[in-house]
């Protein structure tokens, strides 16, 4: 028997913490009770500072994608949702591209793959958590210490396995999704909701002003005499969340609930019953957020290294052009000013956008290209590919009407692909659009959150509708 990569990991499936499948068919009232406790802990846990930061001063390097990452600066929650997400990427690929030789219709296959991945994870969560306070993010190593830098490194790690654990106890049909969407979709509503109604002033050199776009609306029409004045600067103030981020931010939530009815349906009958009939939809939104999260976890991974690099070797001719970094105005945070990570950082506002087309062109042809080919690629290597609908129609004795069991991988392999591919460029152009007009939360946030609230939605549908209706679901 030959020697397998999966074969490295059998040692250790022993000691990786585990959730067990529930024995029974858990009910629906008690997956919502399960899903409620994991958000809670998740919430509480965003909330708990990390015991022995001397400063955090120092500039974010996941500034721009803390929401989308599900991650909470200085707390237990600081890596999110980074290293699961980033370990499920490398695993899936190196099996789509047959590096990592798995069966998954085997289940100890299965089980080593996840295995795999869970070890991935805490490997990632230790070395970011060393990479964090090596570099300086809660202040300088040797004012910290050996041993409040161990202990650091600890409840990061610690908390990167614990969102391991509460995603695999949802995963394992206790609860309803995963948590990797539950705790992206909180963050961004939390975020999204906090900017348009947040209590919290903030002087900005013409006097106090509230930081939520609603709340100012209100403040600035009582207080300031000239009232189309006070709506102008309601509507368009600088640095602060303005009414006009708040109506992006509406505008985007509604296209993205209206593309997400467009389909296409594949008229099937089956083979053993004369007269039974139905359809296998193909949406534009086939791989849901796969595409934008893959995105964004390859881009908040290029910016943590670039800026890693950049504050060690800032002369060095190819560091630089990874990504050069400046301080923003007024401000600590670094932001890319020119290299790689900067052509792949969006414009936000038109006006950005404008002064600088290069940059907005090859940003656009980035985010457009890289979610086409990670959609591509998604539904190869998570068994949604042409082929294997193919198999599952098989198995369910259907076929496409007006084609044979043998031309129907044709037929779905000229769909499937096309229909991937465009969605998936569809939801990058969305992003896109969503940045420039400054939505809160961010394009690609809104987009994770709206997929993730509808597929929620969905999936509540269809845990209320019956073990037949739930079955039929699975393939329709």
């Amino acid at each position: 028997m030959s020697f397998r990569f999966l074969d490295l990991v059998r040692p250790f499936m022993g000691v990786l913490p585990e959730i067990s499948p529930p024995e029974r068919k858990v009910p629906f009232t008690q997956k919502v009770g399960w899903t409620a406790v994991t958000l809670l802990i998740f919430l509480v846990c965003s909330q708990i500072p990390l015991f022995g930061i001397v400063s955090s001063d120092s500039s974010d390097p996941l500034y721009w994608m803390r929401v989308i990452l599900a991650s909470n600066r200085g707390t237990l929650m600081e890596l999110g949702i980074t290293p699961i997400v980033t370990s499920g990427m490398i695993m899936q690929l190196l099996a789509g591209a047959n590096l990592v030789e798995v069966d998954f219709g085997l289940k100890e296959d299965r089980a080593l793959f996840g295995g795999a991945q869970k070890l991935f994870a805490i490997l990632i969560s230790f070395g970011q958590a060393t990479v964090y306070v090596l570099t300086g993010l809660y202040g300088q190593p040797k004012d910290l210490g050996a041993g409040i830098c161990l202990l650091l490194i600890l409840q990061l790690v610690v908390a990167g396995l614990l969102v391991i654990l509460l995603d695999e106890l949802l995963q394992k049909g206790y609860g309803l999704g995963s948590g990797i969407n539950l705790f992206i979709a909180t963050n961004i509503c939390e975020s999204i909701v906090w900017k348009a109604l947040s209590p919290t002033t903030i002087n900005t050199g013409r006097g106090p002003e509230f930081e939520g776009a609603l709340i100012a609306l209100f403040h600035l029409l009582f207080t300031r005499h000239d009232k189309s004045r006070a709506l102008k600067e309601a509507f368009y103030r600088d640095r602060l969340p303005n009414v006009m981020n708040l109506l992006a931010t509406i505008v985007v939530f509604a296209a993205v609930i209206y593309l997400q009815g467009f389909r296409i349906e594949i008229p099937v009958k089956s083979n053993k019953y004369r007269g039974q009939r139905g359809t296998y939809p193909v949406k534009l939104f086939y791989t849901s957020n796969m595409p934008i999260m893959l995105e964004s976890a390859l881009t908040s991974n290029v910016f943590i290294l670039s800026q890693m690099l950049f504050s060690r070797f800032p002369e060095n001719l190819l560091v630089r052009l990874l990504g050069v970094w400046e301080p923003l105005e007024d401000s600590a945070q670094l932001s890319a000013v020119s290299g790689i990570a900067y052509y792949m950082s969006p414009p936000h506002t038109i006006r950005e956008a404008l002064v600088d087309p290069i940059h907005t062109a090859i940003y656009i042809t980035f985010m457009l290209t890289a979610c086409a080919l990670f959609s591509k690629t998604w539904i190869e290597v998570s068994g949604s590919g042409p082929r294997d609908v193919a198999r599952q129609l098989k198995d369910q004795g259907m076929v496409m009407a007006g084609h044979r069991e043998q031309s129907m991988y044709k037929e779905l392999k000229r769909v499937i692909p096309t229909a991937a591919a465009f969605g998936g460029a569809t939801i990058g152009a969305l992003s896109v659009c969503a940045d420039m007009m400054g939505a809160l939360g961010s394009g690609t946030g809104i987009l994770l959150a709206v997929t993730m609230i509808y597929s929620y939605f969905e999936m509540a549908v269809k845990e209320n509708a019956g073990p037949e209706m739930a079955a039929m679901g699975d393939l329709f």
